[in-house]
């Protein structure tokens, strides 16, 4: 590599892999106006599964404590990482969902079969009041997803209706009645889910116009004026985006959705194990993974053509790892193990999403429990925490913190002739002026040593936590739910005024400077 590329490189903002490297090279600047929106660190909650029913909202007769049916434990538990939205009921139910279903007594509310996940039956016992109770008890801001695909207009314009006015109606009332006098005042709602798949198998021309029809009939209300999210594209559909951007005006939207799955072996119909996969296995996971970089930078490009002063927010509404479900349980309820490859892969989106918080403003891990890439699991009373809410937990320092520009030279991690970057990062500064470092160490192997220049940060002292286990598979489980857990982590040191940090081999890292 020579002298010219490394500049050219490091103005341009970018990762450079160096593989003759034993070490990485990274800088950290202070002169960014962007702020991390605390929304990236958004949860998903759809009826499916575990998730909802045995997860938030549980048996009464279940011996644990519990506000109505609300699970508290896992109240506590998400409070802690602060939250800061949960998107419901879907998913793919929510374009099968019919909210007057889930209001009014609940022995008297009609039962349905969610044909998308299991044919189980859907007693409607946890509708709209549940849901804003489960919120207002997180202290998060709950995410509407409008029922598009088998709804109407007047049905989800009814509902914010419902929801978020004051005034005098019928359906005020109705609300009323239901035991909230005073309007809920949501301000996230998705038209739609999904929309070129289970949400209707629409094209992008069609949808464009379904959302504008949908949106002009979604009314703001006094201290409710809506943030209106349109159903984006499928990964890597580039033109859904072009067409979506094109057609409706920015005016119209406050952000587009996109999702993406990140699948061992790419291949929807085996995707692999969730905690017994080899090195190579893991090595492709984490290529799929990092193509999140590579989809956010161009559905940005095109977002950027339209709308250059980036009004519209990108929101990856739904990411994660989405392995086979675990042998013996029900292949519709998608429950899989969570190991340090998941929170290795959490983390590592996490920094994608922070590098690009000047279009990324809104993003929802699938799932919360129970369901794919969750951050609890549940066995009756029984409650763990996996990994992926360890780095929660740790990257919860980013919210709504100032982003700090990083310019990283990354040794390469080698597995069977190909190479990915071993290290990722991501950084900011918080209200207080305390600097958070977030690195991920991908190698399985080894330890890798960070050299840090720190432009224009004041800072004394530095501290960490660090997440790791001997092995890759790791696994916590209800007779071992801390076998992974967040660690103080030593390997820094001041070194005049740089930054010297040792990170271990498989490990995530968040560091503290003051």
């Amino acid at each position: 590599m020579t002298i010219k590329t490394y500049l050219v490189a490091l103005f341009a903002g970018i990762t450079i892999n160096a593989s003759a490297q034993s070490t990485a090279s990274l800088s950290v600047a202070s002169d960014s106006k962007l702020t991390i929106s605390k929304h990236i660190y958004g949860q998903f909650a759809e009826h499916l599964g575990h998730g909802i029913y045995g997860g938030f909202w549980v048996d009464p007769s279940l011996p644990v404590a519990k506000q109505d049916r609300i699970r508290l434990d896992i109240v506590a538990a998400l409070k802690e990482i602060k939250i800061p939205n949960l998107r419901w009921p879907g998913g793919c139910f929510a374009d099968e969902y019919h909210w007057r279903d889930g209001i009014g007594a609940p022995a008297q509310r009609p039962r349905m079969v969610n044909t998308n996940w299991g044919g189980v039956t859907e007693d409607n016992s946890f509708g709209t009041h549940e849901f804003l109770k489960l919120c207002d008890l997180l202290g998060c801001e709950p995410y509407f997803a409008a029922n598009v695909g088998s709804g109407t207009v007047e049905e989800m314009s009814k509902w914010i209706e419902y929801v978020n006015s004051n005034s005098t109606s019928t359906v005020v009332q109705m609300r009323k009645d239901n035991g909230h006098p005073d309007p809920y005042k949501v301000t996230f709602w998705g038209i739609g889910n999904e929309s070129w798949g289970c949400g209707g198998n629409m094209t992008p021309e069609f949808y464009a116009n379904e959302f504008k029809r949908y949106a002009s009939f979604a009314k703001n209300y006094p201290g409710a004026r809506l943030k209106k999210i349109a159903s984006g594209p499928n990964s890597d559909d580039y033109n859904w985006t072009e067409v979506i951007m094109k057609n409706i005006p920015d005016y119209m939207m406050w952000g587009i959705s996109m999702h993406y799955y990140t699948i061992p072996t790419g291949n929807w119909g085996k995707k692999g194990s969730a905690t017994n996969f080899s090195e190579s296995e893991y090595f492709n996971t984490m290529v799929n993974c990092l193509k999140m970089e590579e989809m956010v930078t161009k559905h940005s490009a095109i977002m950027d053509k339209y709308d250059p002063e980036k009004k519209v927010a990108l929101v990856v509404d739904e990411w994660g790892v989405w392995t086979d479900v675990e042998p013996g349980t029900n292949p519709g309820f998608l429950y899989q193990q969570n190991s340090l490859r998941d929170a290795l892969i959490a983390a590592t989106t996490l920094n994608i999403f922070n590098n690009h918080c000047d279009r990324v403003r809104g993003a929802a891990l699938a799932q919360t429990i129970n369901v794919l890439q969750s951050l609890i699991l549940t066995d009756k009373e029984k409650m763990l925490l996996t990994p992926t809410y360890h780095i929660f937990d740790m990257y919860k320092v980013h919210q709504d913190a100032q982003y700090l520009p990083i310019q990283l030279i990354s040794p390469d991690y080698v597995v069977d002739g190909k190479k990915l970057p071993a290290i990722n990062v991501s950084a900011s500064r918080d209200a207080s002026g305390k600097v958070h470092i977030s690195l991920v160490n991908l190698d399985m192997h080894n330890d890798i040593t960070i050299s840090t220049a720190l432009t224009g940060i004041q800072w004394k002292t530095v501290s960490g936590k660090v997440l790791t286990s001997a092995n890759i598979t790791d696994v916590n489980t209800f007779d071992q739910p801390n076998k992974l857990h967040l660690a103080n982590f030593t390997g820094a040191k001041k070194d005049g005024a740089n930054l010297v940090v040792v990170i271990p081999a498989k490990s995530v890292v968040t560091l503290e400077l003051e």
